[in-house]
């Protein structure tokens, strides 16, 4: 008898104990994330601080699950998944967004922000550009949380490099967008729209001759294995962007947003602030493995005179919205 009074005592032990734990699992709230690059990227870095803070101050309440490298969804893919529910999370270059929102592409209008100085005024939480852009992509039912800095763009090549405006004609160049592929075209070149995850075999197979990316980039994606050449254009500002479903988002507890939120601020600043430095290191991590071309400042200019007619083609394109991003632009020192 004593054995099975302390049998049943056990049992009940045990079943309070999984009822508890079932309560727990119930209570939390698993927001997936999908990621193009690899963790050890500076972006995915970025995502492992986010992470770390909104899990430790939710007490568990919040679990956040990150894909990286691509394996849930490519980038072109990501506004998609995210705006119809398919995955809670999302982290894509900004400009993928055009599609729906064309004005997103102010950063890849080239030279437009010419300066880091002009970057950081036009990306900063609260500027005229950012909440145009950031509204914009709201109304497709992605809600961005926070910008991620990815850094310039740079021109890769086999041999011959690619140094001056002419040296693009007749070039087969990978893209990641249609006003960076305005670029190529103008330039006399053929733009190739491809995912950043499959750049390496593009290159590797000789798909395309050249390739527009940023220069961690080439480190985290060990592009200069399969190039011979990166030209330091830095014609665009690379931003990427973190969303969340809006109808995931409005079903969060006040204090869960508030969590986030300052996770969100907090990380985006960080990345921000050491964007420089952080570039400098991974250029100097590939300087002996890549022949890397420097622009004198009448180089650049020249590149500039020769992209100009992309602007037009953006306001052409984005319509209202996108002259009020030139403007705005123009506008900031």
């Amino acid at each position: 008898m004593k054995k099975l009074i302390l049998g049943t005592v056990a049992a009940a032990m045990l079943a309070g104990s999984s009822l508890m734990a079932s309560s727990v699992a119930m209570a939390q709230t698993t927001l997936r994330v999908t990621l193009q690059l690899p963790l050890k990227h500076h972006l995915g870095q970025n995502m492992l601080e986010f992470k770390k803070e909104v899990e430790a101050k939710s007490g568990g309440d919040l679990k956040i699950e990150i894909f990286p490298s691509a394996q849930l969804y490519k980038d072109k893919e990501v506004p998609q998944a995210v705006s119809s529910g398919a995955i809670e999370m999302g982290i894509a270059s900004l400009t993928r967004f055009a599609g729906t929102a064309p004005a997103v592409d102010i950063f890849y209008v080239p030279f437009m922000f010419d300066s880091p100085s002009k970057v950081k005024a036009a990306t900063a939480p609260g500027s005229a550009i950012r909440k145009g852009l950031d509204g914009a992509i709201l109304k497709t039912g992605a809600r961005i949380l926070w910008w991620q800095a990815f850094g310039s763009a740079i021109i890769l090549s086999k041999n011959p490099a690619i140094k001056l405006p002419g040296d693009m004609a007749g070039k087969k160049v990978r893209v990641f967008g249609k006003t960076i592929g305005d670029t190529v075209t103008v330039l006399k070149g053929a733009p190739t729209l491809m995912s950043g995850s499959k750049q390496f075999l593009a290159y590797q197979r000789g798909t395309v001759d050249a390739g527009m990316t940023g220069i961690t980039a080439v480190k985290s994606r060990k592009l200069y294995e399969v190039m011979d050449n990166m030209t330091l254009t830095r014609h665009a500002d690379i931003e990427f962007v973190v969303v969340i479903n809006d109808k995931v988002w409005q079903g969060l507890s006040d204090k869960n947003k508030a969590i986030i939120n300052a996770a969100a601020v907090r990380v985006e600043k960080e990345l921000r602030d050491k964007m420089s430095s952080i570039e400098a290191a991974a250029l100097e991590s590939v300087s002996d493995k890549i022949n890397v071309i420097d622009l004198t400042k009448e180089e650049r200019a020249e590149w500039k005179a020769a992209t100009k007619p992309v602007v037009d083609a953006y306001i052409k394109r984005s319509g209202e919205v996108g002259a009020a991003m030139v403007k705005a632009a123009g506008e900031l020192k």
